[in-house]
């Protein structure tokens, strides 16, 4: 485990400057809500649309006004980023095909094939975009002005706030971004704050061997996403961007259609921009697309299998050690001696976490045939993990050893799922130790990860 002092780059410049606290909005792709893990953090929140930097201290709500934070733990995905490799080949495709091959006289396809250039260079590769900067500093000044007392300069300068990343440089330059938000918010230019680069936390998913072997190489693993790639309602999108493009139904590919969809989200995520690309869908297409996604989701990190959650133990633990540790500390009347712990990774990150506590299980397990029934799911990657998606755990002193923790979801209070008092919010911190006990018992990443592992 090493940790890495990060002298200040020619990124350091890129991120001293930032954007203003408006966010335009004028011209929003009317199916912004459906781009799963491509969305702007601001659909899930949209105040922020209005003031990037607003937040509202009483949805906190603790019990007692005696109750005060003694430890954040903050898990957040990385900010906005560049398409991969992988998705930028399939949009050079898809714009070959529209620029060579398609044809009519609407305004939007005149315009790709006239005004757009693909701009998109395989050397990107999913790095983080200015926008992406910027998600990471706002969030790191709306977190101190919602937990003053933990984010403050002086803890900050007293080393009580811990950074961990994944070594992606996504999420290193996403780390450096929250630093600077903080840095900046109280103008501290005399002294540089450490990150401690941890994959085996951070990116738990590339060292749990039967994860990688069973479903991530596996590919029978994810037939469920196949069968609805090749389904009725995925052919019906593919079919109407060809009658769109006025090409040949075999022209486009699922993943052309893919690609398309990409185009329009990275394209308003990326340059606030309602780009032609979106006319090739509508509500109900960008609806299929979302499931697809989901779908993917579900299968690969998600309820799909055991194993996608039980990977992340080893980061399950980790927090909950952290939380013991605070609350002994404080228990003996000492300082906490990290106060927040702010642990930067990937969307693949946070949601086996979710999912292995049990957050956003449906009745039914998603499938490639009830798309129909399954409108009204709460396992939306839309609504979890958008960029910078952020799952924080409170633990608050309210007096008399009473301990609570306090889950948020995007700066938005969740219900620790089977924890349904009229505190719920809020609960105490032995109940939510006490409803995870089996977890915290065992859950062994060594064990869990196993290629051959034992029946129990």
């Amino acid at each position: 485990m090493l940790t890495f002092l990060w002298k200040f780059t020619f990124f350091n410049f890129l991120i001293i400057s930032c954007c203003h606290n408006y966010v335009d909005n004028s011209d929003k792709p009317a199916i912004a809500k459906y781009f799963n893990t491509k969305g702007r953090y601001e659909e899930v929140n949209p105040y922020l649309i209005e003031d990037i930097l607003a937040v509202n201290r009483s949805i906190l709500q603790p019990p007692s006004a005696n109750c005060q934070e003694i430890h954040l733990t903050a898990i957040i995905r990385h900010g906005t980023r560049y398409p991969t490799i992988k998705n930028v080949k399939e949009m050079q495709q898809l714009y070959n095909i529209v620029l060579h091959n398609a044809s009519g006289q609407e305004s939007w396809l005149r315009e790709i094939q006239t005004q757009w250039t693909m701009w998109y260079t395989e050397d990107m590769d999913g790095r983080l975009v200015q926008k992406g900067v910027n998600d990471h500093k706002h969030l790191a000044v709306r977190l101190s002005k919602l937990f003053p007392s933990l984010i403050s300069e002086e803890k900050l300068r007293g080393g009580f706030i811990k950074f961990i990343t994944s070594s992606k440089h996504r999420c290193v330059n996403s780390t450096l971004s929250f630093k600077a938000g903080l840095t900046e918010l109280w103008a501290i230019t005399d002294k540089e704050f450490d990150h401690e680069v941890n994959d085996a936390l951070m990116r738990f998913f590339d060292q749990c061997t039967r994860f990688v072997q069973e479903v991530d190489k596996n590919s029978s693993a994810l037939s469920e996403v196949d069968k609805f790639k090749q389904g009725p309602e995925m052919r019906r999108v593919t079919e109407k961007i060809a009658d769109h493009l006025r090409v040949p139904y075999n022209n486009i590919t699922q993943d052309m259609t893919e690609a398309a969809f990409y185009l329009c989200a990275y394209e308003f995520a990326i340059k606030a921009v309602n780009s032609p690309w979106c006319q090739l869908f509508d509500e109900d297409d960008a609806k299929v697309m979302e499931y697809a996604s989901d779908l993917m989701e579900f299968w690969k990190r998600g309820y799909g299998y055991d194993i996608n959650s039980k990977s992340s133990c080893i980061l399950f633990h980790d927090v909950f050690n952290r939380l013991n540790k605070a609350a002994s500390e404080n228990k003996s009347g000492q300082q906490v001696t990290e106060a927040v712990t702010v642990q930067v990774g990937h969307a693949d990150t946070l949601l086996p976490l979710l999912t292995l506590l049990g957050f956003f299980k449906d009745s039914d397990a998603l499938t490639s045939t009830n798309y129909a029934t399954q409108t009204q799911r709460s396992f939306r990657t839309s609504h979890m993990l958008p960029y910078a998606a952020n799952l924080l755990l409170v633990l608050y002193d309210c007096g008399g050893g009473d301990l609570r923790l306090q889950p948020l979801l995007n700066e938005k209070p969740v219900t620790f799922p089977g924890l349904t008092d009229q505190q719920a919010s809020m609960p105490l911190y032995q109940d939510v130790k006490d409803h995870y006990r089996e977890l915290l018992q065992g859950c062994d990443f060594e064990t869990e990860c196993q290629l051959f592992k034992s029946p129990a």
